[in-house]
């Protein structure tokens, strides 16, 4: 399969979709799963980039067999027997710092110093150094540096044409960097020639990474070095067992004995015939290789659709975790509202401060008394009220700011401290919260609830006066003074008796009820009745509005998460790219 073949088009149009969506999920909120996942996407993507992608376009490209093993297991000095002649060995070739080493036949230079495979690491020429030839002693500042950034490509003719060996860091090193890249490495491998000694050849890490080879159906043979030749077949029996039983019986063992080095540090050459002569096999079957790519990509290709699925459930699980912090929010600013409405129905607000100013305005009992007059009578008293005397309309219109501005400030207060609570009682709510302190309120919230309480007594205001500038109604509604008018409606509004008890429903109740019959001879029944709706819906607004502010401070720390693929567009990519992927 090649680019222009065009039944890789479809894999390959799912591969990069898959692509897109893995590196666009980042699982940012602190579930359980996230950490192991957002690795796991991590290498998928970089798998992707660095191995699946280009080998699916060109299935015919030339292999690539991975070194790799534990620390001490004598990969460098394996790859230098099967070259031939030192290639690894500090100060054997140029640039001497410790990078990871690919080794190609020449004609097969184009497939590897191009961004083909590996992309993100840069490309070094290697340049063969005369081993005879003593390089001039380094001092401390002179050693080799770690170099996980760059790939160092060397070409040799003893290299079979069509394969082509990379000696990998060690997968247990010391150095973190190079273990990432030692498992960056064998995840783009076609090949594992897998590295291990007598001493070994148990240890659990280099056993990891064998089972996720089995996993992925990747083509390993393991090579035993070191060995005794009186114990190698012993050694050899068990090693078969343990491969038998994770699945990587199919797996060829190359046996390398324990053999004293020549004067270059060389390896004899028969110890290494078997596994050089394998190799020399597959460069010389282009069938043989191209079975290899095609089983390993098809591991590959599943495990990636697996690892996509697997995703979908953590972004489940993220948005499960979203969903439940929003609520303990919401719940909370709710309830709050519910209170704030509440206390503005019961008759709560006309206690206190609100009461005594309402009484000064109607005039205590002579207004009930006067009422039995007629309203023309109640007119004229509350007018009589006004002249000569301060405004005591816009005391009420003061004690009720006051009023509900304390309840507001209180019901926000307690809703933005039980929702900060809840956050913290979450793994994911104490790391968005991250020693924020949003259940304090802001330094103007005072003023501002203040503010929004005026607006809404202006909009009564204006609406009195709207509905009085009918020439029929405009006399009576002046006769006794817009700010009047107004005040009575704002009584009206919180006048709904529940919650009063004794004198305070005959004062505050009863004197809602006439003020509502004052307004209703002076606009007409239907009139009042809209526009008690419109100054209630207004008022519920504007505390909505409030609330909805304060609870904004936290749902804004949800939504700087920002937009991620959902769980059902990643079940359908992985289900897309097993279509598509049944063709190899």
């Amino acid at each position: 399969m090649s680019t222009d073949n065009a039944s890789a088009t479809p894999l390959i149009e799912a591969l990069e979709q898959t692509r897109d969506l893995l590196s666009s999920t980042t699982l940012p909120l602190a579930t359980a799963s996230a950490p192991q996942q957002r690795e796991t996407v991590g290498r998928a993507v970089a798998q992707l980039d660095d191995y699946v992608l280009p080998r699916v376009r060109s299935l015919d490209a030339p292999l690539l067999a991975v070194v790799g093993g534990s620390t001490g297991a004598g990969k460098s000095t394996l790859v230098n027997a099967l070259v031939g002649h030192p290639v690894t060995r500090s100060g054997a070739i140029r640039p001497t710092t410790r990078r990871p080493l690919l080794i190609h036949h020449p004609d097969d230079a184009a497939a590897f110093t191009s961004q083909r495979v590996l992309p993100h690491l840069a490309r070094v020429r290697g340049k063969l150094m005369d081993p005879t030839v003593t390089a001039p002693a380094r001092s401390e500042s002179d050693r080799p540096v770690e170099d996980t950034g760059s790939l160092v490509l060397l070409a040799d003719e003893k290299i079979p044409q069509g394969l082509a060996v990379l000696d990998a860091p060690d997968v247990d090193s010391v150095s973190d960097d190079n273990r990432a890249l030692a498992a960056q490495l064998l995840s783009a491998a076609d090949l594992w020639l897998f590295v291990t000694t007598a001493n070994r050849y148990a240890d659990a890490v280099p056993w990891q990474l064998l089972r996720n080879a089995a996993g992925r159906d990747i083509t390993v043979a393991v090579v035993l070095d070191r060995v005794q030749a009186a114990s190698a077949e012993e050694i050899r029996d068990d090693l078969r067992r343990m491969l038998n039983q994770e699945g990587l019986g199919h797996a060829p063992i190359f046996v390398v004995e324990e053999s004293p080095l020549n004067e270059l540090g060389m390896l004899p050459p028969p110890v290494v015939a078997p596994l050089r002569g394998w190799l020399e096999d597959l460069g010389a079957d282009a069938q043989a290789r191209s079975d290899i790519a095609a089983r390993t990509l098809g591991g590959a290709v599943r495990e990636l659709a697996d690892t996509t699925d697997r995703t979908a459930d953590a972004v489940e699980g993220q948005q499960r975790t979203e969903d439940h912090l929003r609520r303990e929010v919401t719940s909370a600013f709710d309830d709050a509202l519910a209170a704030i409405i509440d206390s503005t129905r019961d008759g709560t607000l006309l206690r206190g401060e609100v009461l005594a100013r309402w009484q000064d305005f109607v005039g205590t009992g002579e207004f009930f008394r006067n009422l039995e007059a007629g309203i023309g009578r109640v007119r004229d008293r509350i007018t009589a009220f006004f002249k000569g005397e301060p405004a005591p309309e816009v005391q009420v219109e003061e004690a009720i700011e006051t009023g509900l501005q304390a309840v507001i400030v209180e019901h926000t207060a307690r809703a933005s401290e039980l929702a900060e609570r809840r956050w913290r009682d979450e793994t994911s709510g104490q790391v968005l919260l991250a020693g924020r302190d949003l259940s304090a309120l802001p330094e103007n919230y005072h003023e501002t609830t203040a503010e929004h309480i005026r607006s809404w007594q202006s909009d009564v205001m204006l609406m009195i006066q709207q509905e009085g500038a009918g020439k029929r109604t405009q006399a009576r509604a002046m006769s006794l003074g817009v700010n009047a008018l107004a005040v009575i409606l704002m009584i009206g509004v919180f006048s709904m008796t529940g919650g009063l008890t004794g004198l305070e429903v005959g004062i505050a109740g009863g004197s809602g009820v006439v003020g509502t019959k004052l307004l209703e001879a002076v606009f007409g029944e239907d009139a009042v009745r809209r526009m008690s709706q419109k100054a209630r819906e207004n008022l519920e607004t504007r505390i909505k509005h409030l609330l909805d502010q304060r609870a904004k401070a936290f749902l804004d720390r949800l939504d700087e998460l920002g937009e991620h693929p959902t769980a059902s567009e990643l079940r359908s990519a992985a289900q897309h790219i097993r279509t598509a992927g049944e063709a190899l």
